[in-house]
Order: structure tokens, then sequence, then C-alpha cells
């Protein structure tokens, strides 16, 4: 199956819970007014698109009506695909490593889809023929270092731990110097994954950044946070990620589980109210399901007519 039909496959549920919505808006009217703008409104804030980029979108699309002097609704369906275009356009999905060592840290909620994620990040960048290693930084939720030392094993990729319960910071400590001394080219940093609640495991993770940070200037090593949301939370993701960028800078969001929702207005949201580039999109459990996000794929494979 190609890229984009895999993105068209799991943005199924988006595209009947979502864009069908907001295309019978502008399909079954003969004229631009007010009730239009409502309508829109109310299906954009329900497809998690939240309450912000709601108002920053129709207000534009208004701006665009008086501006080009739109009068047909459909050819005002097209001014709003730009505008969605025009809100993700800046991302650059994937990852752009310069350094001879590249470390991702990788954060989120339990349940999110962290592991698996790790798991098909290692794995595509092994099979480009890179080294990785990854790191076993998840010491306080049970199983989670056996969970990812098998698939570790499953890669063919060596996992740094030590004993659940450990100090997670030591344990990026020795995986810095591991990588660095056996020539790795990308090390994968897990951590514990925390609510806001649990304010010691957020502090931890900001000792573990600390670290981290602190080994990588000292060897020269790139390094980014890498924050792993489920989709299908909602709103409740956009809270989750303002949280943990307060803690630690996030650079890129991986957004996955983009195809058990109708909601898919939560990749505008994320973009739009955070300003964090979002790099993967999950669409499905295969590897290949965890894509480079790209804004204008996306659209095209949320608004086109093609099963």
């Amino acid at each position: 199956m190609g890229f984009l039909q895999r993105l068209k496959d799991g943005l199924k549920k988006t595209k009947a819970g979502f864009v069908n919505k907001v295309s019978n808006i502008f399909t079954g009217r003969t004229n631009i007014d007010d009730e239009l703008f409502e309508e829109l409104e109310e299906v954009l804030i329900q497809a998690d698109v939240g309450v912000k980029t709601t108002f920053t979108l129709i207000e534009k699309l208004k701006e665009d009506v008086e501006k080009e002097e739109i009068t047909e609704p459909e050819e005002l369906m097209k001014y709003f695909q730009k505008e969605l275009k025009s809100l993700l356009q800046n991302d650059e999905g994937g990852f752009n490593f310069e350094n001879d060592l590249n470390i991702i840290m990788v954060v989120g909620v339990n349940g999110a889809g962290k592991t698996t994620t790790i798991a098909k990040i290692a794995g595509r960048h092994k099979e480009e023929g890179k080294k990785v290693m990854l790191a076993a930084g998840d010491t306080f939720r049970a199983g989670a270092i056996e969970q990812l030392q098998i698939w570790g094993d499953r890669l063919g990729v060596n996992v740094i731990s030590q004993q659940e319960g450990s100090d997670a910071a030591a344990v990026a400590y020795d995986a810095v110097q591991s990588a660095r001394a056996k020539g790795v080219d990308l090390l994968i940093v897990d951590t514990a994954g925390r609510l806001h609640t649990q304010t010691n495991l957020m502090e931890e993770l900001k000792k573990v950044k600390r670290v981290i940070d602190r080994e990588a200037e000292a060897i020269k090593a790139g390094v980014e946070v890498l924050l792993v949301l489920d989709a299908t939370t909602g709103q409740n993701a956009i809270s989750q990620a303002k949280l943990f960028n307060d803690a630690v800078d996030v650079d890129g969001v991986a957004l996955t589980k983009l195809d058990g929702t109708a909601k898919g207005g939560i990749v505008i949201a994320v973009k739009n109210e955070l300003q964090i580039p979002i790099k993967l999109i999950g669409v499905g459990e295969a590897a290949e399901d965890l894509q480079n996000f790209d804004p204008e794929e996306f659209i095209e494979a949320l608004f086109s007519n093609e099963e």
C-alpha cells in the first residue's frame, strides 16, 4: 500500500466524522451567511479543532469572503482548505539529524503509545543504516523496562537499562556515554509517563533533560524532545502538551492513534495553539503507519473524494 493510501485509510473516521460534516455545510446551501459560519464553528469545535483555532479560522474565512469577493459556498470550501494548509504549513515532518550522535528524549503520559512509537522510530532508522540505541529511562512503571528490552531484542538494537526504581537521570547519563563510546548515530531515551498531578515525576523529567543536555553539549550531540500525544484524548492532549512544554521545552510532537478518532481536528489545534511542529502522525498499528507529517498530504488525504 502506498504512502498516501495508508494516510487516507487511517483517516477514514476523521473523514466521516469531521470532513463530511464540513463539506455538507459548504455544498448544501446557495449563499454565504452568518448561519454558515455558525454551523462551521460548531462542527470545528466538535472536531477538537479548539475554540481559539476555530475563531482564527472563521475570522480568516470572513476576510477571504470580503477580500476575494466570494459569493459561492463551494468556492469558499477551497479557501477553507487553503487556510488549513496555511495553519500547518511550517511543519517539517520527521527528523533532520546533523550531528554524529543524535538524541531523542521521548516524553508523554502512559497509554499515549510512547513505547511503540520509540520502537517504530528505531526500526525505521536502523533500516536506513543508522546505528541505534535505546535507553530504558521509564524506571517508574512496572514492566516498562522489560517492554523496551523486548522491542530492542526484536529490532536487534542495544538497550541501556538499570533496575526498576533506579534513578532515571543515571540511566540517561549511562546511555549517552555508551552511545558515544560505541559510535551510535541515534539514541532514543524513554521516560516515565506522568500526569500533571505527579509533581515528583515532572521534576524527575526536568532532571533527566538537564543531564542529557549537559552530556550532549560536552560531546556536541544533537538533542530533541519528542512529545507523544494520543489523538483520541482530544483537547486533553493540548493540556498535556502545555505542561510538558513548560517542563522540558518540547521540540516536536508525535500524534498517535489518528485512525481511532473522528475528531482529527486535533492536528490543527496542536499546531496552532502550541506552535510546536508535528513531526510524526500515527494512522495504524503497522510500522509503516507512523509517518512523517506532511501538511499538504494530510489535507489532501482528508478532503480527497477518492477512497
